[in-house]
């Protein structure tokens, strides 16, 4: 039994929560939601009470992000994963995807094609489409419950001098797969080789399962780490997406200057929301044990799926995540056209869940079930499940 409770359901609705007050379209208000990428546990006490220290300063003007966010965020690098990162290479973003969308109009210009891996979140086909760029797409292999990269076909996209670099994910969402260091220093390798740059988007580092370690790209790819953005954040390990803070790890003077001129001087968003500092500070200085007991946690969960699926609902194919809490299962074998299958998903079993075919056609007939959740709710999520699908 740890420290902190993760059975109990905290009351989000009415809170103007997305995942609770705003249902996908098609689901009716009673929908079980377990799809957008939050989680429904209460917040880390060192972190609510960061906060709660900070709003009892009493003021909340212009805050600028400084040495002791950047000296968390690299403390924390370094302690686990042993990246050593330098305080001036530390950059404040206001999210993940604000950040990507910066990065396209800094390393690439209108009509060029980036490259992503579908099944794939699926806000980086729009980011890359809404921008103005080319979606180019290097499909993961899919071979017995278990993704692997294409490394002879990312070689020939990134090969085309119309594609600019690769749009990562690591940890892989929806996948789950936390690559290896074999499989990131041949990644490296191909971009090395056609001279290309890697946005590597690693919100999810910090939620992997017991005895999977998480390895930054940019730690392997030595003389070529400028080429290599990383993208972090403590939004999704430890539920404060709402806060709005992400860090970005940019270590080739060019880009850290016409990044700058892009936050401070073009779009002007480089303060920093003082409680979403405070917040980041206390996650990666105070945050530890309660991520521990998190994981282990959700480790719990990914084992209860695992086993659900193979007993309750045998033809599916259930994939093991190595890394987030985004369970991915394959369930063709119940309902193989992916629109009737969200159809039985949201008015037949009641449940929010994220449809597989959003991710690239490579995800039809797949969902995506959000495990970061009381116990009692997955269950009653999956039994829905069952009974929707097994007639």
């Amino acid at each position: 039994m740890g420290k902190y409770d993760f059975d109990t359901l905290i009351n989000r609705k009415g809170t103007y929560a997305t995942k609770w007050d705003r249902m996908p379209e098609g689901n009716d208000k009673d929908a079980l939601p377990l799809w957008v990428a939050d989680m429904d546990f209460p917040t880390a006490e060192p972190i609510l009470k960061a906060i709660h220290d900070r709003v009892d300063k009493g003021a909340f003007g212009y805050t600028y992000y400084g040495d002791e966010a950047k000296n968390a965020v690299t403390g924390w690098y370094l302690k686990r994963y042993g990246w050593q990162v330098e305080n001036k290479d530390v950059f404040f973003c206001p999210g993940i995807l604000p950040g990507i969308a910066l990065l396209l109009n800094i390393l690439s210009n209108e009509g060029d094609g980036i490259v992503i891996q579908p099944p794939v979140y699926h806000l980086f086909a729009l980011k890359v489409k809404n921008n103005n760029r080319k979606v180019v797409n290097n499909p993961l292999i899919y071979k017995n419950g278990r993704y692997e990269m294409d490394y002879d076909d990312l070689d020939k996209k990134l090969t085309d001098p119309n594609n600019k670099g690769l749009l990562f994910c690591t940890p892989h969402n929806p996948s789950g797969r936390v690559w290896s260091e074999e499989e990131l220093k041949k990644v490296v390798e191909i971009a090395k080789k056609h001279k290309k740059w890697i946005i590597s988007d690693e919100i999810h580092a910090d939620t992997v399962r017991k005895g999977i370690a998480f390895t930054p790209a940019a730690k392997l790819a030595g003389d070529y780490v400028d080429e290599i953005i990383t993208l972090t954040a403590p939004s999704k390990a430890f539920n404060i997406a709402g806060l709005k803070i992400s860090n970005l790890v940019i270590t080739k003077k060019e880009y850290q200057d016409i990044y700058n001129y892009w936050v401070n001087d073009k779009l002007h968003i480089g303060g920093v929301n003082p409680l979403a500092m405070a917040a980041n500070i206390a996650a990666y200085t105070e945050g530890e044990e309660w991520l521990e007991e998190a994981n282990a946690y959700i480790d719990g969960n990914v084992d209860y799926c695992m086993e659900f699926f193979k007993k309750e609902l045998p033809k599916s194919t259930p994939v093991y995540i190595e890394g987030t809490y985004l369970f991915w299962v394959d369930l063709n074998n119940y309902e193989s056209d992916p629109k009737e299958l969200e159809r039985i998903m949201k008015q037949e079993a009641k449940v929010a869940l994220n449809d597989g075919h959003i991710f690239g056609q490579e995800g039809n007939g797949f969902q995506r079930i959000n495990l970061a959740c009381p116990r009692p709710l997955l269950v009653e999520c999956l039994n829905r499940m069952k009974d929707a699908l097994v007639k």
